[in-house]
């Protein structure tokens, strides 16, 4: 199985390094295609896979084909390939950002075409990602195949249309978050006499033994709270220290504005 990539930026990327580390495909059964030559030819070079000349290449090339490009390109790029995606019902795996399955088969010309759109995060490059998912009726056949595919990444959800503004917030951007958060924690460690390096790694340890309790734990998140809280103790002190300068809504307001920016642009 050939595995084609109309895109090489980060997140094609990401989502080839994960592929590659589980030997979930070989760099020989990868083709990419991307902007400039300079870019992707080099790192196609790298990984041991095939640059391709054109999009239509890929398309003609590929058994699965990646869209990994921004929305305003990613439209007439079906545009050009669909009848060749068409013809050899090759399904396409969009990641345009705001950009429905409705959308997506529009631009390709076709109900038929198979149309997967995913919205994965970056820790798919380390098999931890979390991906959501909404798929055309026409790529059902095949839709267990791209999942077993995908869930070498990390997690899979399915998700409608409507809701993966929601989901780019809360698992798209939020590493991001989460990294300002560790970044937050080290820096009051270092305001305490630790080094930096000590004090992230302390900090990015015990966010990730939280998170994996969260998923491990039939209880909430603000359950496990006080599971940790002793009464007077300094957990709790430390807790409404943060409210009062308001953490909880900081946060919600980050999720508002990025879901206001992914729907409006």
């Amino acid at each position: 199985m050939t595995i084609g990539f109309i895109g090489a930026g980060n997140m094609a990327r990401a989502i080839i390094s994960g592929l590659l580390a589980k030997k979930a495909i070989a760099p020989t059964d990868i083709v990419l295609h991307g902007g400039q030559p300079l870019h992707y030819e080099p790192y196609a070079a790298k990984i041991g896979a095939k640059a391709l000349a054109s999009n239509q290449a890929v398309a003609e090339t590929a058994d699965i084909v990646f869209l990994a490009v921004s929305p305003k390109l990613g439209e007439p790029i079906l545009q050009a390939i669909g009848s060749t995606l068409k013809k050899r019902h090759v399904p396409v795996v969009s990641m345009l950002t705001g950009v429905s399955v409705a959308t997506l088969e529009k631009a390709l010309g076709s109900h038929d075409q198979p149309v997967l759109r995913i919205m994965p995060n970056v820790n798919v490059a380390i098999n931890a990602g979390m991906i959501a998912y909404a798929a055309n009726d026409a790529v059902a056949g095949q839709l267990d195949g791209l999942l077993d595919l995908l869930n070498v990444l990390g997690k899979t959800m399915s998700l409608p249309d409507e809701q993966f503004s929601t989901f780019v917030a809360l698992a798209g951007s939020s590493p991001a978050f989460i990294y300002l958060f560790i970044d937050s924690l080290a820096r009051a460690g270092v305001k305490y006499g630790l080094e930096k390096d000590q004090a992230t790694a302390i900090a990015a340890q015990a966010v990730m033994g939280s998170a994996k309790n969260v998923l491990a734990s039939d209880q909430s998140p603000f359950d496990l709270i006080d599971q940790v809280s002793s009464p007077g103790g300094t957990t709790v002190a430390g807790l409404l220290a943060m409210e009062e300068a308001g953490l909880m809504t900081a946060v919600v307001k980050g999720v508002d504005a990025t879901i206001a920016k992914d729907r409006h642009g």
